[in-house]
């Protein structure tokens, strides 16, 4: 399994503590698009957060292929987040002083020249793949909203991660755009093989991943 969750709690602390997720078993295959969808508090991207190690269960277990999570350092959530784990979100969060090429090539970056370097013809193919050849020393000024999510959809596959989490990833284009923002993860799952989980409440898109998970106040509903 690329991720795993058994029986995972999430309870935030407070003068009134507030549980989140209740009991959540999930499973993640290798090569899978898979959709969390459920209403706003439902839990989503708490979930998210949870398979992006960006927080903590509170009880449960929780896997990354074969290590559980629970005993991971901060360093090692941190590496674990660069090597095994890809971020799209509904914000393509593009660096403006960079290129097309560079604002893809930026997690690498956080592994040093050698790296980036080593990572930069892949990279540019994928951005060829997708129709930004001759863009790749634009800035992200010049391009448009479709154009700044497709690249941040390839930087999301810079570091040739396992699992790529998608947050809304449709949520700030408009219906064409985001068609095409989600056609494009869907071919770049078949093509590289690569887990996708994406929460979206969208329908649209969700009914045509290949399993869907329904959450419900902080529980499964479908799996």
């Amino acid at each position: 399994m690329v991720a795993e969750l058994i029986k995972v709690d999430k309870t935030y602390a407070g003068e009134v503590p507030t549980r989140v997720l209740f009991e959540v078993n999930l499973t993640v295959a290798p090569g899978e698009f898979l959709a969390i969808q459920g209403t706003s508090g439902s839990g989503k991207s708490t979930l998210l957060n949870l398979l992006g190690l960006l927080d903590s269960p509170t009880g449960g277990v929780l896997r990354l292929g074969d290590r559980d999570t629970a005993g991971f350092t901060a360093r090692q959530r941190a590496e674990y987040r660069r090597d095994y784990l890809g971020f799209i979100f509904q914000f393509h969060y593009l660096l403006p002083e960079f290129t097309v090429l560079e604002n893809a090539l930026m997690p690498c970056r956080l592994k040093g020249r050698e790296a980036e370097q080593a990572a930069r013809a892949r990279v540019q193919a994928l951005l060829e793949q997708v129709g930004l050849g001759e863009r790749l020393h634009y800035r992200p000024s010049q391009l448009s909203g479709g154009q700044q999510q497709r690249v941040a959809i390839i930087r999301s596959l810079a570091n040739d991660p396992v699992l790529v989490l998608a947050d809304e990833p449709t949520g700030n284009l408009d219906s064409k755009t985001a068609r095409g923002a989600y056609d494009l993860m869907r071919e770049l799952s078949r093509t590289s093989g690569k887990s996708f989980v994406m929460v979206s409440h969208d329908e649209r898109f969700t009914r045509m991943a290949d399993r869907v998970v329904q959450l419900l106040d902080g529980r499964v509903q479908q799996a």
